[in-house]
């Protein structure tokens, strides 16, 4: 038996088409008679347009047109359900009115031949606004907070009371981004009634569903393509408003008009991860058992929209506390909408929770790892269902052993390298295992390979690699024989390609499906008579290398080609899916890690500097440790970034964010992590998929931010509660 596919670090199959530049991401597809649109967008945060003069803008050579609210049709903006809701309240409707809703909304969009005249046709666009002062910051809101939600189980406050140890502290972090390397980019095309769009998305089903609400078209009227994601992190989980924009200004010019954002439209014209303000109360008896916590939480909205993150369910689960209180306020401002961001919510309330645990095994002298396995719960503590699979206990073992735990000085600010104070911090990740209905189509070809298609996505992760993988598999084909095709609407549907849950849903589609077809070909195989495998039962015949055989009589079968090429088969065809069950009732299903960093800070200077970061994690069946590899590294990062550098600050006056660029907007680089290591635990977890997985890109950021945190109170004796964590915190 040949090896098998999943489980080994294969590398990317489509990873020579990227390094060549062959594969083609949403601004490089080619449709006849493409023109190009330039976005103008609001210089004020809040207000009305007055006026819009596009009188010079129009007459520049190769201009086509400017639209704007003055010109515009109304569009029809349906309700919509798409594979992933939008956040309640109204979309940003594109060019209906007069309104200013945040600084950098698109107010008009300049067509022209080719993109130097559409940018210069652009900056000749003159609007003029009744402007208000916009509201941008958790402490003036522009409205009355958004309807809290609420949890409760026991009495906290009659438990805190009681409290033998407590703590009570705000934690805050500020704005987030994802820039991703590709930018935002869409080009449209209407052929009559149809419309085509080749967008950048994590969602092409949704970009469908949207843009038909919007247009007010059947939904198979629309078709989206995305083959290739340059990347996203969530930024792709929504059809934002330049979008609309292309698809509006094709259907008014009668060419396919491509539209790509800039960089600094990307802050505005996308979401991001919300500021939020997080206040826990916590306590505990003598022994470091929790008694009770309080969660008091507030982030920000847009005024037309009620975003709101998953930002509760690790404050209900990941510790046995009898006495439990949350509520979590959206409060809206005159934003754009946030969207959501790698380990959305979690990212966030881990940062509150496990940097408040360390807080309360300082005050009660307890060691963080030791405090944190005293209050491990048997169950969820926030549903009672049983874990289908909880492995922090060894996760912390494996990475307290690796990182050497046991042998720092607990002490804070006892440990120095020259000028640098050494620390190390530890915090807990957890992230729930999405699963959704997924399908699959495979086919088998008489020359003996394979196409398996579905309407996922690959913004990164390896999807294509891994689903080729599961398909070679359940097919019994070499990888090299089997060929995945994702990223367009007329395939069958799939979920967000986010939120974890592509392996598990689409990987279990892929599996099923390619099962239906292997035994599809076995039926045909032992109904043969001119088949060595006529008569045979099929739960004894097994496929290896392209090759129909019995199990225990390896000799006795054929190829997949022999068997097409005689009942004259041009291809066999099987469709396949997956839908989750009861499971997602009866258990609690969570990729769990234990996240270790040891860092250095300067003691006159305040410069923190990461030596490692090391995260162990129990996800379930690693299909690829090559790719896992890689997901974990890169959250990792992302994490070092969230707790050290990233942010964006808005000008109060107008709104505008001074920062929106890459030079100002700072990200992770090769010299900020030195040593950056995964760990992941053997396993799987059949309960909560049928393939075993329990998803991987969200967890790997979850939970690094705190540790760093943490390590930086070990490290200067400072605790430092708002993120990200700047120079001026620690001099």
């Amino acid at each position: 038996m040949t090896r098998p596919a999943t489980g080994t670090p294969l590398s990317r199959v489509d990873g020579r088409l990227k390094v060549t530049g062959q594969a083609t991401y949403a601004a490089e597809h080619r449709a006849d008679g493409t023109v190009h649109g330039v976005i103008v967008t609001s210089t004020v945060g809040k207000g009305r347009i007055t006026a819009i003069d596009t009188r010079q803008a129009a007459a520049q050579p190769g201009v086509l047109t400017v639209i704007s609210h003055l010109n515009a049709p109304k569009l029809p903006y349906r309700p919509f359900r798409g594979v992933t809701d939008p956040p309640r309240g109204e979309h940003l409707r594109v060019f209906q009115d007069d309104r200013v809703r945040f600084f950098g909304q698109p107010v008009a969009v300049a067509v022209a031949e080719t993109l130097e005249a559409a940018q210069h046709a652009a900056s000749l666009v003159k609007v003029a606004y009744a402007a208000e002062r916009p509201a941008t910051d958790l402490s003036s809101p522009a409205g009355e907070p958004n309807e809290p939600e609420n949890y409760q189980r026991g009495d906290a406050d009659q438990a805190l009371r009681q409290a033998h140890t407590r703590i009570e502290q705000t934690y805050r972090l500020q704005r987030e981004h994802h820039n991703p390397m590709e930018p935002h980019a869409t080009i449209a095309r209407w052929d009559g009634d149809r419309l085509t769009v080749w967008d950048k998305t994590q969602m092409v089903l949704n970009t469908r569903a949207a843009l038909a609400s919007v247009f007010g078209i059947p939904e198979d009227g629309v078709r989206v393509i995305s083959p290739f994601v340059g990347g996203a992190f969530g930024s792709g989980l929504r059809a934002w408003p330049h979008v609309t924009v292309a698809a509006l200004a094709a259907r008014q010019v009668r060419r396919p008009v491509k539209v790509v954002l800039t960089r600094e439209q990307m802050y505005s014209g996308t979401g991001f991860r919300p500021v939020t303000e997080y206040k826990l109360t916590m306590g505990a008896d003598q022994r470091g058992r929790l008694t009770a916590a309080v969660h008091d939480i507030r982030a920000e909205t847009s005024t037309y929209e009620d975003y709101r993150e998953a930002l509760t369910i690790l404050g209900q689960m990941t510790y046995t506390t009898p006495n439990v209180r949350q509520t979590y306020r959206s409060i809206p401002l005159d934003i754009s909408t946030p969207t959501w961001m790698r380990g959305p919510g979690n990212a966030t309330a881990a940062f509150a929770i496990e940097c408040a645990m360390d807080e309360l095994a300082h005050e009660a002298g307890i060691d963080p790892i030791e405090l944190r396995l005293r209050n491990e719960p048997e169950q969820d503590p926030g549903t009672g269902a049983p874990f289908s699979t909880r492995r922090l206990r060894e996760c912390f073992r494996v990475g307290a052993r690796t990182i050497g735990w046991d042998d720092r000085n607990p002490k804070p600010r006892s440990t120095r390298d020259g000028d640098w104070l050494i620390g190390t911090g530890v915090a807990v990740a957890a992230y729930h295992t999405g699963r959704a209905p997924a399908q699959a189509l495979a086919r088998l070809t008489e020359d003996g390979t394979a196409t398996v298609q579905s309407a996922t996505s690959d913004m990164g992760p390896g999807t294509y690699t891994s689903m080729t993988q599961v398909a070679a598999d359940a097919l019994g084909l070499p990888v090299s024989r089997v060929r995945f095709q994702l990223g367009d609407s007329t395939m069958p549907p799939a979920p967000p390609h986010g939120g974890s849950m592509t392996m598990a849903s689409v990987g279990s589609a892929v599996a099923d499906t390619c099962d239906k077809l292997r035994r599809q070909a076995t039926d045909l195989a032992i109904d043969d008579p001119g088949s060595p495998l006529h008569g045979a039962s099929a739960d004894d015949v097994v496929a290896d290398n392209g090759r129909l055989h019995l199990r225990d009589d390896p000799g006795r079968g054929e190829t997949y080609q022999q068997l097409l090429a005689r009942i004259g088969r041009p291809h066999l065809e099987a469709r396949g899916g997956y839908t989750p069950g009861d499971e997602v009732e009866r258990l609690s299903t969570h990729a769990y890690g234990a996240v270790f960093a040891e860092i250095a800070v300067d003691e006159r200077l305040g410069l923190v500097r990461i030596r490692r970061v090391l995260g162990v994690y129990d996800a379930g069946r690693i299909i690829n440790p090559k790719l896992a590899h890689s997901q974990a590294i890169g959250g990792l990062v992302g994490g070092i970034g969230m707790a050290l550098l990233e942010h964006t600050v808005a000008d109060p006056r107008d709104g505008r964010l001074v920062n929106a660029n890459l030079a100002d907007y700072l990200v992770p680089t090769n010299a900020d992590v030195p040593d950056v290591n995964a760990v992941y635990l053997d396993g799987e977890d059949r309960q909560a998929d049928p393939i075993g997985v329990k998803g991987l890109a969200e967890v790997v950021i979850v939970g690094v931010a705190p540790a760093i945190a943490n390590a930086v109170f070990h490290a200067t004796g400072r605790r430092v509660r708002d993120l990200p964590i700047t120079i001026e915190a620690l001099l």
